[in-house]
């Protein structure tokens, strides 16, 4: 498990596009066969993707964790972007259709991942933060990810967003978890955009074609850069940071917050005018 450091606002105004790369876009996880992660600094968080095929992958700790498995002091998202698979925690078998989410609490030492098909396989999206107590692995269907429709055509962010961890659905120490849809003909994510100091943000970009980017925005209003993302990549946003984005056509994005509440609604605006 690679371990990313983050910059810090300071340092972050006199980097290069490359430096602006290494620090904050982890890239691509996505490995048939393997489960490949990452451990950030920011809050502790863990990114990675299991990608199992013809054979199920079993949740290992890591050295970087100094645990003896790999939730004993932390709680785990999962999020099904592939073909329909299978999550076993303790012996009990969870069944994950495209886009279903489950959340797996503190203190379950065995987890493994499963497809239903090789030809078709699941591709588990995994985001884990420390957890201070216990909560029950809970999963949450697609159809029941409390769906809201926001934005409009005429300003290209007509878009679905749906949440499966969060104050109202499974619950979690901290961790919050969701996916949203841009609508076809619509292009801009999270615009206008906002901070939120109480949070850090992971951004797991996908659905996209092969020829398809994401221009991800980040950085104060007043200082923004962009990181160029194609499909399955996943970028850190501090809480000093905008996340928005806009992309050469519709797509998908799993976000994702651990720190130091879990209300959706507490963010920052951050006007379009205001915007350099």
């Amino acid at each position: 498990m690679k371990t990313h450091i983050l910059a810090d606002p300071v340092r972050y105004l006199r980097m290069t596009t490359s430096e602006l790369r290494e620090s904050f876009l982890i890239g691509s996880l996505h490995q048939p066969g393997s489960i490949q992660l990452a451990y950030v600094d920011l809050d502790r968080a863990v990114v990675g993707i299991a990608a199992p095929g013809s054979s199920p992958l079993k949740l290992q700790t890591d050295d970087a964790l100094k645990a003896s498995y790999f939730t004993e002091r932390r709680e785990l998202g999962v999020l099904n972007i592939g073909g329909s698979g299978s999550v076993t925690v303790e012996g009990k078998s969870y069944a994950l259709d495209n886009l279903d989410c489950l959340y797996i609490g503190r203190g379950n030492p065995d987890i493994s991942f499963a497809s239903n098909d090789a030809a078709t396989p699941a591709v588990f999206y995994l985001l884990s933060y420390p957890a201070h107590g216990n909560h029950p692995t809970t999963l949450v269907r697609k159809a029941d990810a409390n769906p809201t429709e926001l934005g409009s055509a005429e300003t290209c962010n007509k878009r679905t967003v749906c949440k499966y961890v969060f104050l109202d659905g499974a619950k979690s120490c901290q961790l919050v978890m969701g996916v949203t849809h841009l609508h076809p003909g619509s292009a801009w994510n999270t615009m206008p955009p906002h901070t939120h100091m109480r949070r850090s943000e992971i951004y797991m970009y996908f659905n996209l074609a092969p020829e398809a980017r994401v221009f991800h925005l980040m950085g104060p209003g007043e200082e923004t850069r962009h990181i160029v993302m194609k499909n399955h990549e996943v970028v850190v946003s501090p809480g000093w940071s905008i996340h928005a984005g806009v992309g050469t056509g519709a797509y998908s994005f799993c976000w994702g917050m651990g720190g130091e509440n879990q209300d959706y609604a507490d963010m920052d605006p951050v006007t379009i005018n205001s915007l350099q």
